[in-house]
């Protein structure tokens, strides 16, 4: 089976506004949701960087691209980057869903200059399955706005996008400084492994204990150690996954709000309710009204 990676090609499952980011910014970057099928996808090269961000459920990945082969988990936040022009095949083993976002040549250019960053030709990195905290905060951002259907217009959008790619050209291109490393937190590997363990038991009853078990630490060294790592609590992580896994069952119209609820690790509907009026700012019942429209 053979098709093509939905972010360079319009095949496939998008979600796709009336007003895109391309129309807002003068085609100088892109933002959109799609879900590809499991199986073999091909990407041909693109003229614009491509950040993806991995959303809901652990998948088994590899990609080949950049004369290397990459294979892992990706989890709920991972970032893949993708240098401008470089094609790649993609080896799903499930349906995967992400939020691809395009930052083009003159885009990055005209940030890089703004900023002050010289070095002659600018060279964005190839990146497999990094976690990056800006880059996902800025994204959940622009995912937001794309799903609302872009209330806040142009110069919103414009500044996610200036915001992203000079986070990019700091810390993901050939104009980066040295990495700095972030002391005190989890390794790679058993972040992974945390989160990995968040996903798969969101339905569950999950403790600090549990979780700390299962990556062989003490509860208190697996709490600060995620706070540092993720930059918010472990448990206030866990609500937010949960909150946004209800509200994509919703959204998809097959569950009832007790439903969701329940297959989310809630006791009860009236506890998501509060926590997704807390976390989003409107109710389960607004966001299944807009999946029957």
């Amino acid at each position: 089976m053979t098709n093509k990676k939905l972010h360079l090609v319009d095949t496939g499952k998008v979600e796709r506004p009336k007003v895109t980011a391309d129309s807002l910014t003068g085609q100088r970057f892109f933002a959109r949701v799609q879900t590809d099928p499991a199986g073999v996808l091909l990407a041909p090269g693109s003229p614009r960087a491509a950040l993806v961000v991995h959303i809901g459920a652990p998948v088994m990945i590899g990609c080949d691209r950049v004369g290397r082969r990459h294979r892992g988990r990706s989890v709920h936040g991972d970032v893949d980057i993708i240098p401008v022009g470089e094609p790649s095949r993609w080896d799903l083993k499930e349906a995967d869903t992400a939020l691809i976002m395009g930052l083009s040549t003159s885009l990055l250019q005209s940030v890089a200059e703004e900023s002050g960053l010289r070095g002659g030709a600018i060279e964005i990195a190839n990146r497999f399955q990094v976690r990056d905290g800006r880059i996902e905060h800025l994204g959940w951002a622009l995912r937001e706005e794309l799903e609302a259907g872009y209330p806040n217009g142009r110069l919103y959008v414009e500044s996610l996008a200036v915001a992203l790619s000079g986070h990019v050209l700091q810390h993901h291109s050939s104009l980066s400084g040295a990495p700095r490393e972030t002391k005190g937190g989890l390794s790679g590997y058993r972040l992974k492994q945390v989160l990995c363990y968040i996903e798969e038991n969101l339905g569950g009853d999950l403790s600090l204990e549990e979780i700390a078990n299962f990556v062989g630490l003490s509860v208190s060294h697996c709490k600060a150690a995620f706070r540092q790592s993720m930059g918010r609590p472990l448990h206030q992580y866990v609500i937010e996954r949960r909150v946004d896994r209800a509200r994509a069952l919703l959204l998809k119209g097959t569950s009832s709000i007790s439903q969701a609820a329940q297959e989310c690790g809630f006791t009860h509907a009236s506890h998501l309710s509060f926590h997704m009026k807390r976390s989003l700012g409107f109710s389960p019942g607004l966001v299944l009204r807009q999946s029957r429209r």
